[in-house]
């Protein structure tokens, strides 16, 4: 389900926020998303959803080839117009809501849709200020200062059968995730490494995919750039 081009170094993954997208500009940014070298689409905020998750995932789905692949921030933003899931746990945090609760909540509707489900240990990183992942999941980030700590905590995701580690900044992050972290994490780990949040420029993700992830993503710097062809020169920094 998560894939990248073939002989490029990284897939690119672009996150779609259901409440930053009207429904009518959803074909012309998915056409342009693709055609300029995104591999796969995540859908879902940190956030309560106030538009139509069904009816946007559903015009995603009916305009791309790629994937889409659910990036939920609760039980709420589950829907069946989609090919996958990451069925996120927050091994960062210790709020059972996002270690147990909200898996309990979403896993009958997940069976009953046909979701593709991919298991994901997600972990958040320190950014400079208060994400709005911190805010809603109510729980602390990882210290970046702390390499040992995280890398500690993708081992223990590794082990209890995540398939996927995602580093996670926050959306629109002050600092992003390093290369030093990034690269420690990877030395340590088999399972895919995801990158997100504060991914601003081609040039620092380029940095990221030599430092080790095998995914980047990003999301809020498209919805704020002039620049026209942001997504290819991403997908060239990915290759």
């Amino acid at each position: 389900m998560l894939k990248k081009k073939e002989n490029n170094r990284a897939g690119l993954i672009v996150l779609i926020d259901p409440d930053k997208i009207k429904l009518e500009d959803v074909k012309s940014k998915v056409n342009i998303y693709e055609v300029q070298g995104a591999d796969t689409f995540f859908f879902g905020s940190s956030q309560p959803v106030k538009n139509n998750i069904h009816a946007i995932a559903q015009e995603i789905r009916d305009n791309t080839s790629l994937p889409l692949i659910l990036f939920p921030g609760s039980s709420e933003q589950v829907t069946p117009n989609a090919d996958g899931i990451l069925f996120i746990t927050l091994i960062s945090g210790r709020n059972p809501d996002y270690l147990i609760e909200h898996h309990v909540r979403a896993a009958p509707f997940v069976k009953k849709m046909g979701l593709k489900v991919l298991p994901t240990g997600y972990i958040l990183i320190e950014c400079g200020y208060r994400t709005s992942v911190e805010r809603v999941s109510k729980t602390q980030p990882l210290s970046s200062s702390n390499i040992e700590n995280i890398v500690a905590h993708a081992l223990a995701g590794e082990m209890i059968g995540m398939k996927y580690i995602y580093l996670e900044a926050g959306s629109g992050a002050l600092n992003p995730v390093s290369p030093e972290i990034i690269s420690a994490v990877k030395s340590q780990i088999t399972v895919p490494l995801i990158v997100g949040g504060g991914i601003r420029t081609p040039e620092y993700a380029n940095k990221l995919v030599d430092a080790g992830a095998d995914y980047i993503v990003v999301g809020n710097v498209l919805e704020k750039s002039d620049d026209k062809e942001i997504v290819k020169r991403f997908a060239d920094a990915v290759k």
